[in-house]
């Protein structure tokens, strides 16, 4: 192999490992939006509203939701 081809084979692999390197960091950045208090944050947020939820199911499961809402239905 002579030294221009391997001159070339050189700037070629450079610039496939740099493409590479860039399209990875992009991705790092993107799975880093938002930051260890904004996680938490929305943790807490999903945590307190699956707690509503369970209470609004205990509510319109209960046997007397459904029966005062049969009256309503009546009236």
């Amino acid at each position: 192999m002579n030294l221009t081809a391997i001159f070339i084979v050189a700037i070629i692999v450079g610039g496939i490992t740099s493409i590479i390197s860039t399209l990875s960091n992009k991705k790092n950045k993107e799975t880093n939006k938002f930051s260890k208090q904004e996680r938490d944050d929305i943790q807490m947020q999903i945590q307190q509203m699956s707690a509503r939820i369970e209470t609004l199911e205990r509510i319109v499961t209960d046997e007397k939701y459904s029966l005062n809402q049969q009256f309503a239905d009546l009236k």
